[in-house]
């Protein structure tokens, strides 16, 4: 690989990461807030308000942008929101992909099929999630924050979420940048290969290539589908399971290893069954 290649992939990785920027200082600072302001009532509140949460979540995740994922899964991790509206935002999160859509007029096409559909995955699959975790009596608990960073009470809210914001940020940098480089070097034509392009089975391998947290992942199936080797229902699958930094986030800021695994596989099962499904009807 060349220098000039890699410091391409650098500026991507900078890129990539100061778009989240703000929205990852946004959702600290509430979280910080939460936990300096804690108290009965506000735990009762954040609870009630979390029964329409899927459907905030899905609205607001298919906006282009991969930040709003990331702060869902920084905001889960503190147990201000349910399993249920994080996998909403997951599946609903929109990226690149969209302006890639816009170039052109096939993809220009599909971008309202596509956010609604995304829309409609993320709403109902959030809410019937919701519905089971509680039927199972598991609730989603406030945590602290900053139990294991070193973070004290007498920081305020404003340092702490700095501290975590950079952190976090510098962790998604260099992932960011490990990744890059990884797809840079098998290239599109070996991914081709590896999405099973002509088999109805090729759902399943665009969502496991969408669970890849980073931006590029995303592009990557736009383009496949714009050239022609991924079915529309194969981008679906891989678009929504595609949750950009928030599966990265997640994975760094919750401390539940069994949880994370949870979640990651239901996003793919969800992804790769509703991917499959539009290929079979469509």
């Amino acid at each position: 690989m060349s220098l000039d290649l890699f410091l391409e992939i650098g500026l991507d990785a900078l890129l990539d990461g100061l778009k989240a920027l703000p929205f990852l200082f946004l959702a600290y600072l509430l979280m910080e807030a939460a936990e300096h302001h804690h108290s009965e009532k506000m735990e009762r509140r954040l609870k009630s308000m979390g029964k329409a949460g899927p459907l905030a979540g899905a609205i607001l995740g298919c906006m282009p942008q991969c930040g709003f994922s990331a702060s869902a899964s920084n905001l889960y991790a503190a147990g201000l929101i349910s399993r249920g509206t994080l996998l909403a935002v997951f599946l609903s999160t929109s990226d690149e992909a969209i302006p890639l859509l816009l170039g052109t007029p096939r993809g220009r096409d599909m971008i309202f099929p596509l956010l609604g559909m995304k829309v409609f995955i993320g709403l109902t699959a959030g809410f019937a999630i919701d519905v089971l975790l509680r039927s199972w009596g598991r609730p989603r608990e406030l945590h602290d924050l900053c139990k294991y960073c070193g973070c004290n009470e007498e920081s305020g809210v404003l340092r702490p979420a700095l501290w975590h914001t950079a952190h976090i940020f510098f962790f998604i940098l260099l992932l960011n940048l490990a990744l890059g480089c990884t797809i840079e070097l098998l290239g599109s034509q070996r991914i081709a290969a590896l999405l099973l392009e002509g088999s109805i089975l090729q759902p399943f391998a665009a969502a496991l290539i969408g669970l890849i947290p980073n931006c590029a992942a995303s592009v990557t199936l736009t383009q496949l589908y714009l050239a022609g080797s991924l079915s529309f229902g194969s981008m679906l699958a891989g678009l929504c399971s595609g949750a950009g930094l928030g599966l990265a986030v997640l994975v760094k800021m919750n401390r539940s290893r069994q949880e994370n695994g949870q979640i990651i596989l239901t996003l793919y099962l969800i992804s790769a069954f509703y991917g499959l499904l539009v290929q079979i009807l469509f």
